[in-house]
């Protein structure tokens, strides 16, 4: 790994990892605001018409970003010839989907306005298409900062629209044609940068290239569509077994929850184009990429995870109010689900760096199946508990295989000594917090983790062998372009 490379992962990290924090300031403050001012039910409507979107949406990209980027990061010369044909393929796909919509929340007999803010919502689903198309070419080129800047734009968009609608008493009906207007301003804004690059589109409509670029996309979306359908169909269930209200306190506590993704996002959207390479041209690099990255992830998830199930009520109430409360009945179970998703993100990056995509496709179908299974069983016994439940038994399903798959690829993991130094700074923090559980939020917190922190460091978790991984990569690389590490 040259030093030209290592500066890029940082960069980029950076990028997306500043990007994310503003991110998800923009969509802490709206997630609350938009909660506290609709109420649960109204939250509940526009979660599900977000759940829509996301569920049908998958059918609008089917692994083509992701083949664009891995395809494009290899050979730029290509970006013309995959943004041109991809663009006509799409154009197909998004009419597909909107026609999916119409059909389920018809047959699903949702009442008339809830199915009304649904079909505003989903033609948002139609623009974030085209702009994640072009997202993937960003992201083929290592441009991060435009990627961040586009999800930027997207919560300015949606923060100030809700305060708007929330200043001039508007109902929820305005907040879904705020969607609208996010993916308008979005797809301009890709635009513009598209044809700043120089990266013009050949107009082409290659038939025999597009059959071959849908056919090496599938295995990656069809993993996709399994991932996004269990991340979701959760509040699709629970809106048909309960009420859109309950879809409204299990959206709050898995916003909370899903914010706290940025982290692995950030750092694994960066690498993927570098494990890409290095897969091909230098495996023990990426073998010490791996190693590193899961280490740190594992790292930060683990008091997140506990923190959060010691506070969950405490949390709840100072962000949503205590109208929400209910919502902690969820939270204290999708945080663990949420340390498994620090974890998991690389894993499936890695799998995909690899070319172990057909893999991914068929255990997360298994994952989605059994996810499904697990919410019709669990909803009607524990209500939102059963459903955050059944997230968490998929992600412990992801874990599982996908560790399996790369260890028997050559990527191991030594948790012995990866384990114990975490989970002893975590009981250390967490006998802080039950013993000061009376503490302001706000400083008990802060105080918790600069505890995690210090007896992690005492512990020398951070170990010299960590720099000397570092140094042994940068310095084999810069060697010459093919030298192994």
């Amino acid at each position: 790994m040259s030093m030209d490379v290592v500066k890029r992962i940082a960069k980029n990290t950076f990028v997306l990892f500043s990007a994310n924090i503003v991110n998800l300031i923009l969509g802490f403050f709206y997630g609350i605001y938009t909660a506290r001012y609709l109420g649960a039910e109204n939250y509940g409507i526009l979660s599900l018409a977000i759940a829509f979107i996301s569920l049908f949406g998958v059918f609008t990209d089917i692994g083509l970003g992701q083949l664009t980027v891995r395809e494009v990061a290899r050979d730029k010369s290509l970006a013309a010839k995959y943004l041109s044909n991809v663009s006509f393929l799409r154009l197909f796909l998004v009419v597909l989907a909107y026609g999916l919509v119409l059909i389920c929340v018809h047959l699903l007999n949702y009442p008339e306005f809830t199915t009304k803010v649904i079909y505003v919502v989903a033609v948002s689903m139609v623009l974030s298409a085209f702009a994640g198309m072009l997202n993937s070419i960003f992201q083929a080129f290592e441009k991060m900062e435009y990627v961040s800047i586009s999800s930027i734009l997207s919560n300015i968009v949606l923060l100030s629209g809700a305060l708007f609608a929330i200043s001039h008493g508007l109902n929820v009906m305005a907040f879904a044609v705020i969607y609208l207007l996010s993916g308008v301003v979005v797809l301009l804004f890709s635009i513009i940068i598209i044809i700043h690059l120089g990266i013009k589109p050949k107009f082409e409509c290659d038939f025999e290239f597009i059959k071959d670029v849908f056919k090496r996309a599938l295995p990656f979306g069809i993993g996709t569509l399994f991932f996004v359908y269990y991340l979701w169909i959760d509040r699709v269930i629970l809106s048909v077994m309960l009420n859109e209200t309950m879809v409204g306190y299990y959206s709050a506590a898995y916003t909370l929850v899903n914010a706290l993704s940025f982290i692995p996002n950030a750092f694994t959207t960066s690498l993927f184009p570098i494990m890409a390479y290095y897969f091909k041209n230098s495996d023990k690099s990426l073998n010490t990429i791996y190693r590193i990255g899961i280490k740190y992830m594992y790292m930060l998830a683990l008091p997140i995870a506990v923190g959060t199930s010691l506070l969950g009520s405490n949390i709840i109430d100072i962000i949503y109010g205590p109208g929400f409360i209910m919502s902690a009945q969820a939270l204290k179970v999708l945080i663990w689900a949420e340390f498994f998703v620090y974890i998991d993100v690389l894993l499936s990056q890695m799998m995909y760096s690899i070319n172990r995509e057909r893999v991914t496709m068929i255990y997360a179908g298994v994952g989605t199946v059994l996810n499904i299974v697990l919410n019709i069983i669990f909803i009607p016994r524990f209500g939102l508990a059963g459903a955050a439940a059944a997230t968490l038994a998929t992600e412990i399903w992801f874990f599982t295989i996908a560790y399996y798959v790369l260890s028997k690829s050559g990527y191991k993991i030594n948790w012995m000594t990866m384990l114990p130094k975490p989970i002893i700074s975590t009981f250390v923090m967490g006998i802080f917090i039950l013993t000061f559980m009376q503490l302001p939020i706000a400083i008990l917190i802060p105080i918790a983790a600069m505890i995690y922190f210090v007896v992690l460091y005492a512990t020398k978790y951070i170990s010299n062998e960590d720099f000397d991984l570092a140094r042994q990569v940068v310095a084999a690389k810069m060697k010459g372009p093919s030298q192994k590490v």
